[in-house]
């Protein structure tokens, strides 16, 4: 195994342990009959090609060390998708109460979007990561959005890379206004979010029901073809 394989190990064990720790949050919502702040939860660690950026941006030495692990908080990322931006204060709160992990930063990127329209809350946490060399402390970064804000997210990161960051002046006003309708259509749906939950838990009573008939052709019921 490599340095590079050693040093990122205990950063891909922390992503595991938190992605089922985060979806068993989760679980427990659905299991009290819940409506859950969680939609779902995806992790990663921080490919070497960004690694490699990340140094150049800071001006360090682009090798396993403690000062890496220091300066890149984010080798270790999370995400935690919400339906509703109301979700998202409810999220940090649960993470907050937590004693498996240590909060040691948060970026509000909701109340405060940044120039380009990028909407998220981040949450800097430090985890214990047990390993046969004894606990290592790992830096990891929790993002905390909706899915109308990652949607915008996505596409922004994607062009953000064929642009190298420097980007056309319409691109960059059309990028800011669709931040604006994606926050403006998060802001709809929160006035009607008790309609949007009541139909949703209908629907997954429905659908999971055993006394729900669905009327073959012959009866009635239309082709799939």
């Amino acid at each position: 195994m490599g340095q590079w394989d050693r040093f990122l190990a205990p950063y891909k064990q922390a992503v595991d342990e938190l992605k089922i720790k985060f979806k068993g949050m989760r679980q427990q919502f659905e299991t009290d009959n819940t409506n859950s702040p969680i939609e779902f939860v995806t992790g990663r660690v921080k490919p070497l090609a960004s690694i490699y950026d990340k140094t150049l941006e800071k001006g360090i030495p682009f090798e396993p060390s403690e000062e890496l692990a220091h300066q890149l908080q984010d080798i270790a990322g999370l995400r935690m998708m919400c339906q509703f931006v109301g979700d998202i204060e409810t999220v940090v709160g649960l993470l907050r109460q937590r004693n498996d992990l240590r909060i040691v930063e948060e970026k509000d990127y909701i109340s405060h979007e940044k120039q380009s329209g990028y909407r998220s809350y981040h949450v800097i946490v430090e985890y214990p990561v047990q390993t046969i060399k004894g606990e290592q402390l790992i830096l990891a970064e929790i993002q905390i959005r909706t899915l109308a804000m990652n949607f915008w997210a996505s596409i922004e990161h994607s062009l953000n890379y064929k642009y190298k960051g420097i980007f056309p002046a319409e691109i960059k006003n059309r990028l800011q206004r669709a931040a604006e309708a994606a926050f403006q259509l998060d802001e709809e749906m929160s006035q009607i979010r008790d309609e949007i939950q009541e139909a949703q838990a209908y629907f997954s009573e429905f659908k999971e029901s055993p006394s729900t008939h669905f009327p073959s052709e012959r009866e009635g019921g239309k082709s799939s073809r």
